[in-house]
């Protein structure tokens, strides 16, 4: 049984603002559980002219207000700029809102330039990426003290520092744990520390199957997952043709050149995508960024994720489709839940 979920970065394009992002990241996320996606994550962007997603606790709690059975989620938060107690206590008051319902997917990416993560550093000097995997030990201490859990049970051992400092508000519940990565380093963390891991097959496909093998290999069972769970994030645009899905994909294809050219911006309309004036040294830029993701019919696009998804090993895909119309961004995923065979669970 193939699990869809939807990664939203709350895109803005050229000529709309970022409360139509939001308005748009809400509206989406109301087809989502009509449709049967499973999750509904929210992505951490900051100082970009191409997201809104700068705060992704804000937006969680927004879609999960708008909807009733989906589960909702970061996608993820950037933890290096947080205190592990912070991030804990939003996915407390998250958690206590709307039981049973909050994932917590985590990352080591900064999100933003160098400028941007010194911005938001925690104090005079940042924490190290090498203390990541202590930020997820305290952050998986803090949710298991906040439900009761003591010493070998979970939470913190008798002798920890932290001992009767409590995330609040206490109670039943902890948000299922994922560690988002695009390469080895995430997958062994997800393996250490006993948690599922999304591979975003949309930012690296060169690293092949060898983050997802690497995270099986390495698992290590925990108190909330006793086997490995794994899922893919992929790019992809459907439509009703090949020739349109891949017309209307024209927009991100041309906003990734810009990304990698270090120029992007809101994302254009298929009318500049298709009109832009580009070089023979675009064009073959261009012809490697429509390799990222998947582009065409329902049946096309299904075949290629459930080969994908065979590679891999995995039967849950966590979706990207960024469109320049809203409009074809919901036909998108109407077609893909039509074709992968997903219906809603309410």
């Amino acid at each position: 049984m193939v699990t869809l979920n939807i990664l939203d970065q709350s895109p803005i394009r050229k000529g709309g603002t970022a409360a139509e992002a939001i308005a748009n990241t809400i509206d989406l996320a109301r087809h989502a559980e009509r449709l049967g996606y499973s999750r509904y994550w929210l992505a951490e962007h900051h100082n970009t002219s191409s997201f809104a997603g700068s705060a992704p606790e804000v937006l969680i709690a927004a879609v999960a207000a708008a909807t009733s059975h989906i589960r909702v989620g970061s996608g993820g938060i950037m933890l290096p700029h947080y205190s592990p107690l912070k991030v804990a206590e939003c996915s407390r008051v998250l958690e206590t809102l709307y039981p049973g319902r909050i994932d917590l997917g985590m990352g080591r990416a900064p999100g933003g330039d160098q400028r941007t993560t010194r911005a938001l550093q925690p104090g005079p000097q940042a924490y190290d990426i090498g203390v990541f995997p202590q930020q997820v030990e305290l952050l998986r201490q803090f949710l298991e003290d906040s439900t009761g859990l003591q010493g070998e049970a979970g939470g913190f051992p008798a002798s920890h520092p932290y001992i009767g400092l409590h995330a609040t508000p206490r109670g039943p519940g902890i948000p299922e744990l994922w560690m988002l990565g695009s390469g080895g380093d995430g997958a062994l963390i997800a393996a250490q520390f006993g948690m599922a891991y999304c591979f975003a097959h949309f930012i690296n496909q060169d690293a092949g199957t060898q983050p997802l093998e690497l995270y099986r290999r390495n698992f290590r069972p925990s108190r909330d997952l006793t086997t490995p769970k794994g899922a893919i994030a992929v790019s992809v645009t459907v439509a009703g043709t090949e020739e349109e899905a891949k017309r209307i994909a024209s927009s991100r294809n041309l906003w990734v050149m810009h990304l990698l050219q270090n120029r992007a911006g809101a994302f254009p309309s298929i009318e500049e995508a298709l009109d832009y004036p580009y070089t023979d040294e675009d064009r073959v830029m261009l012809r490697a960024i429509e390799q990222r993701g998947f582009a065409g019919t329902p049946e096309q696009v299904r075949a290629r994720l459930l080969a994908l998804g065979e590679a891999h090993g995995v039967d849950e895909f966590t979706i990207l489709t960024i469109t320049y119309d809203q409009k074809d961004r919901v036909r998108s995923y109407e077609l893909l839940a039509e074709a992968m065979g997903i219906t809603s669970a309410a």
